[in-house]
């Protein structure tokens, strides 16, 4: 479901780093039927020039306008809000996105990603739902980019340890044949092709290890991406959710889907923040917190700052003639974009601004209680061990 993100204008001269995100690095979306609408595509079309057009409808951007007035020139520089959205498509759809700057953990709430979830006129509880999880980057190589170099982390929401929240969940969509004859469904007319993608899982439910994304009445562009149409699948890991969509349709039979929101940490899951700013109180996404950043153990990690985020669909679910479930992401701020990155001596583990044996007993103790934390990497290989006591031990004695 979509609803409009108006523009506004901020003075640029309030802040010294520009508060919105300002870059797409990468955009990899699932299937789903907003593909090659939310952004346009075009078969063939360059990866760059995708990348462009997501960076145009969630970035901001800076303007600047000159005028005379009495005589005088007048320039005035003011930061966009972004105009648009992309869509991530169905499960495992991804972009990964940043600021000019890193993100500094501030213990608060750091920053906010925007999608268009809202209040269903029937269910205060719910309406539109769409979560996607994020993940948290950290630029190891210090190259700039993201890359196999890096360490990622999630941010754990409210339902990171549910029951049925599923980790190591792996799904593979198949290219279909566009050149097919639609399928109208006798259940629904309003879908026309419920084999439309087959996909294929490895759910812990047997009954939901396979299925089909079908294509509605509605939207009927082809939902594979149609730059990649020399991929034959596509295959996304990560983090699945509990569904939470509902039909609550009435006496005249006619579906009425409401999906229910989760409590917090997640994109596209509440209504967006109207001023912009952190606030616990009331239905709004008040933000997210570097300080719920876990690692691929559910061991909490200690970060000075992020310097890429990801954001994935976390949901397979399909609703009737709504479609799937497939998260947006709209625009991105940062609550603090000039706080400092704390400066961090490599070895210092303990964090008292000397390296020492007492750094060996800090990182020791991480070792043995399987605790994570980027300043006991001190070799930078994004991962806590042995070889980090004794790179700790030839600074010591350098």
């Amino acid at each position: 479901m979509i609803v409009a993100v108006l523009a506004i204008t901020t003075a640029l001269s309030v802040w010294a780093n520009h508060p919105w995100l300002t870059r797409v690095y990468e955009y990899r979306p699932a299937p789903g039927q907003f593909i090659n609408t939310l952004p346009v595509c075009r078969v063939g079309e360059p990866v760059d020039s995708v990348l462009a057009r997501c960076q145009a409808s969630i970035c901001g951007h800076i303007d600047t306008t000159t005028t005379t007035f009495h005589g005088q020139t007048i320039t005035r520089i003011d930061t966009v809000w972004a105009e648009s959205m992309i869509s991530l498509g169905g499960y495992g759809g991804y972009v990964i996105v940043g600021f000019d700057h890193p993100v500094v953990n501030m213990h608060t709430w750091d920053f906010e990603i925007q999608g268009n979830a809202f209040v269903s006129n029937r269910e205060s509880r719910g309406g539109s739902s769409e979560p996607g999880i994020v993940m948290v980057g950290v630029d190891v190589n210090g190259n700039g980019i993201p890359d196999e170099g890096d360490s990622w982390y999630e941010l754990a929401g409210s339902e990171y340890n549910h029951p049925k929240t599923q980790h190591g969940y792996t799904i593979t969509y198949y290219r279909p044949d566009e050149g097919k004859q639609p399928t109208p469904s006798r259940i629904d007319p309003s879908l026309n092709d419920t084999t439309y993608i087959r996909w294929t899982s490895n759910d812990v439910n047997p009954d939901s290890v396979g299925g089909y994304m079908s294509r509605n009445t509605f939207h009927s562009q082809p939902y594979w991406p149609l730059w990649l149409q020399d991929e034959e699948i596509l295959t996304f890991t990560g983090t699945k959710l509990r569904g939470n969509a509902i039909d609550l349709g009435g006496n005249d039979g006619n579906s009425y889907y409401v999906q229910y929101f989760f409590d917090w940490g997640y994109v596209d899951n509440l209504p967006n923040n109207p001023a912009r700013t952190p606030q616990e109180d009331g239905i709004y996404n008040p933000g997210f917190k570097i300080d719920w950043a876990v690692d691929d153990q559910g061991r909490h990690v200690n970060l000075t700052h992020i310097d890429f985020i990801k954001i994935y669909n976390a949901m397979n679910q399909y609703c009737g003639w709504t479609g799937e479930t497939s998260t947006e992401v709209a625009a991105g701020i940062d609550y603090h974009p000039d706080a400092v990155v704390p400066q961090q001596t490599q070895g210092d583990v303990n964090r008292d601004g000397e390296v020492n044996i007492s750094d060996v007993n800090a990182a020791i103790d991480h070792i043995l209680k399987g605790t994570a934390d980027v300043a006991a990497d001190v070799n930078r290989d994004g991962e806590v061990s042995v070889s980090d006591v004794n790179a700790l031990i030839d600074i010591i004695v350098q």
